[in-house]
Order: structure tokens, then sequence, then C-alpha cells
């Protein structure tokens, strides 16, 4: 996922200007001695995957890829606006698997909070939809929903705005709710900026904001979709960049003050607490917005090891890591054993159920047969229309009983047979394999290539 960085390189060798070197431990030394006093922080989709929301553009695990089941006409159809007018419900199926409620924010959320606890956030810059930064602590008017959220909704003709609890409860039953003026009756829809829309007015209000900063934080985004992927770009030259992210992306690593961490976003932000100090006060905000843990189970672990030694610590860990691994073989094996079932079972099958006429050449390569049985077959003189595939009984292969002729002048086909055939080596019928592949392994069916290519809008999203 992201775009790929032509930028080039800083080399090795610069030295940084800002920095005392380009790694967390002199960001965060960076941090200690009061430097920064305006930190902007940039999220996308790689923020949330851990919070069980799937991000939009991963070839596999995306929600666009994921989106057959719709009948779209491609994938990013439920985000197109003209689309949306012709037929809202795809939109509304979508919505109610990822309607704010259903997930809690992640340790990267929490750090953005946590930013703006200790006085240094100036603006969080985000290209989500799933409100998990205000869950999370961050105050509304400190977040730029670059691409809007289920925050707020409105009519998208009369553009009035609708009730939130209705909304809630149209949602949860799967209905497209409409505008409440008699007159109007129109489709409403979250304030999400779909395709065909323009981007929402705090954003250009606010894109200066990172010219102004002293410190940017870049995570779990592509910056592939303009004009937010510029927003790193408008920081000054001496403005040390971080970026937290699966990969390289913008044009990060070109500035001698870049530093760059590959990875998960939850790790990395971990690390980064870890070089600054705040990493248990970062997993106790964590656990007061809920994270992956409820209040209870938190206050019931946090128990558990204040009356547990160092060492029970270690091996309840170990334990826990040890069952997880045990699970995760558990599977493997179990996935191993109904694959070689189904391949049998098929198998068995495609061999009891052949009894069409065949000639030597025709005999089906899943069917196994004796040399002496080949012998015979083949040395047997049969015609094509007499000829009969062997089934296999508790006694042995046997012939089955004969089909009607396809023609009664039909001549003789299978040669002679003057020297003993070796014994048929087993082969696999390509025809008799099933399509064991896991769902999320299968390459994107949805709609060919080129369609999607014809017909696909560009997009801000």
């Amino acid at each position: 996922m992201g775009q790929e960085n032509s930028h080039e390189q800083i080399d090795p060798s610069t030295p940084p200007r800002t920095l005392s070197a380009r790694s967390l431990e002199a960001v965060a030394e960076y941090v200690k001695d009061g430097r920064p006093k305006r930190v902007v922080v940039m999220t996308g989709a790689g923020v949330s995957t851990s919070a069980g929301i799937p991000d939009f553009r991963s070839p596999d695990t995306g929600l666009y890829a994921n989106l057959a089941r719709l009948d779209l006409p491609y994938a990013e159809a439920v985000f197109d606006i003209s689309y949306f007018r012709q037929n809202p419900d795809p939109f509304y199926v979508l919505a109610k698997e990822l309607y704010p409620g259903k997930f809690y924010p992640t340790i990267a959320h929490s750090f953005v909070a946590l930013l703006n606890e200790k006085s240094l956030l100036q603006m969080l810059f985000t290209q989500n939809i799933d409100c998990l930064e205000r869950k999370a602590g961050v105050p509304g008017d400190k977040i730029v929903e670059a691409h809007g959220s289920f925050a707020t909704q409105r009519c998208i003709d009369c553009k009035t705005e609708y009730p939130g609890n209705l909304m809630i409860q149209a949602v949860e039953a799967g209905e497209v709710p409409h505008c409440t003026v008699p007159q109007c009756n129109g489709l409403v829809k979250p304030d999400i900026v779909f395709f065909g829309e323009a981007l929402p007015e705090a954003f250009f209000q606010n894109r200066h904001v990172p010219a102004m900063a002293d410190l940017v934080i870049v995570m779990g985004t592509s910056l592939s979709v303009q004009p937010f992927a510029s927003l790193p770009q408008f920081a000054s030259e001496a403005v040390p960049r971080v970026l937290i992210n699966k990969e390289i992306v913008g044009d990060f690593g070109s500035r001698p003050d870049d530093v760059v961490v590959l990875g998960d976003c939850d790790e990395g932000v971990k690390k980064l607490a870890d070089a600054l100090g705040w990493r248990d006060e970062l997993e106790s905000m964590w656990l007061e917005v809920g994270g992956k843990v409820r209040e209870k189970e938190a206050a019931r672990l946090r128990e558990q090891r204040q009356a547990m030694s160092q060492d029970e610590i270690l091996e309840a860990e170990i334990e826990k890591l040890t069952g997880e691994v045990d699970a995760a073989l558990k599977m493997s094996k179990d996935h191993e054993e109904r694959v070689i079932t189904q391949l049998e079972k098929s198998s068995s099958n495609e061999i009891s159920t052949s009894a069409a006429p065949a000639t030597s050449d025709d005999i089906p390569s899943g069917t196994i047969m004796t040399k002496e049985e080949s012998k015979d077959h083949l040395s047997s003189g049969q015609s094509t229309a007499s000829s009969e595939v062997p089934t296999k009984s508790e006694g042995g292969w046997k012939e089955p009983p004969s089909t009607p002729a396809i023609g009664e002048n039909t001549p003789p086909t299978v040669e002679n047979v003057n020297k003993e055939l070796p014994p048929a080596a087993p082969q696999a019928d390509s025809k008799v394999i099933v399509d064991v592949t896991l769902p999320h392994q299968r390459p994107n069916t949805l709609v060919p290539e080129s369609e999607i290519d014809q017909n696909k809008k560009h997009s801000r999203i």
C-alpha cells in the first residue's frame, strides 16, 4: 500500500540539522528538552487496522478487495455519490459494519490523545472516518477529518442535518434514512467525503498549519491521495519529521531530520513512548478508553500482576505465547486435514461416477489400474461404444454395466497391444483437485481489471 517514493534519499553521512541523530531516541531527547511546542500529526487507515477496521487498498485484506458480496459495478462505487443516489443500499450494508461504537481506539490513537494532554498537539489531520480519535480523547476542535466522518450526517439534497439518534437506529436496522423535511425526503448520508464531493472546508482552512509545526508525526498512511498527501511537505526543512509506517512514502527520507520507523503503527508508537518515558501513561490512557481489553478485565489483570513476582509474570507471558502458538499450529493442522479429506473425497467421487465411453487413451488419469488390468482392457478389442471405465468396489476393480452404443457401425478404435505395458503411475487429475485457496488469499475477482480502469472514477479517498 502506498505510492512509490521517487524522492532522492538523504546521504546517510549527512548530519541532521536539528536532531542529534536520525533516531527515535533523538526525537525523544528533542521533545524532553522542551523545544517542540506545536506537534502536528497526520494519520491514515494504518492506525485503525489493529482495532479490527480494514484499510482500503491492501490487495487481499483491504476494504475494496472484500466488497464482492455487495454486487457493485466496481469496488469504489460504494463511496461514489452518483452511485449512492441510484442505489444507497450497499453503502448502508457497509456502514452497519463500520459504524462507530463497535470498535475501540488503538495505542496509536491514544498516543495522539496523550500529546494533547501534555499540551503539545497543535492539530491532527486524519484520513479516517471511524471517529476513533475522538473516542481516544482528542478534542474535536483539534481534529481535521480530511475525508469527513460518521460524526455528523445530513440530507444530500437540502443539506438539512439529520438527528444522530435516528441515524443510529437506521444503521442498526439496515435501513436507508431519508430527510426529515417532508417536501424534500432526500437521501441522508454521513458527512463522509464521497467520490465527486469536495473536501470539508475545515481542511482548506487549516492547510497552512503544518508549516507552523516544530515536529511532524505521520502514521499509517500511503500518502497516495491528494491534497492530503502534500501536507508533510509543508513543514519547514529544519523541522524533524517522523514516519511510522509499513513502508517509506511521500518524500520521507529526503531531509536531514527525517526519522523513519518501518513496521506496525502501534509497535512504533510504543518504541517512541519508551524513549520518551511515557509508556505507562500511554497504556493507562489506552485501557481507560477500552482498547482491546475492557475496564473490568484490565483491572483484573493489573491486580493479578501486582500479586505476581517477576518470574511468575515472565512465566505467564511465556505460557500465553505458547498457547497462541499451539492454537495457530492446531488451526494449521486442522486446515491441512480438511484439505486432504476434500481431495480424497473428490478423487473417490470422480472415479466411482465415471462411466463414460472411453478408448485406451481416454481412461481418466485419476483411475489407477494394475498391469494385468491395463493389459486386459487394452487388448480386449472392445469398441469405443462398449468400453467402460472400471469402478472400484469391495472386491476390487469391476466392469460397470455396458452403456448404449454411440453408433452401431462404430469401428473399433483400440489398438492391439503386443507386449505387456508397465504399470500406470498414479497421476492427479487436474479436474479433481478442488480450490482450497483461503478467501483472503484469492485475487480480487469483483470485476475485470480492464473494466475497472474504464469505469473507475478518479477519487479523493
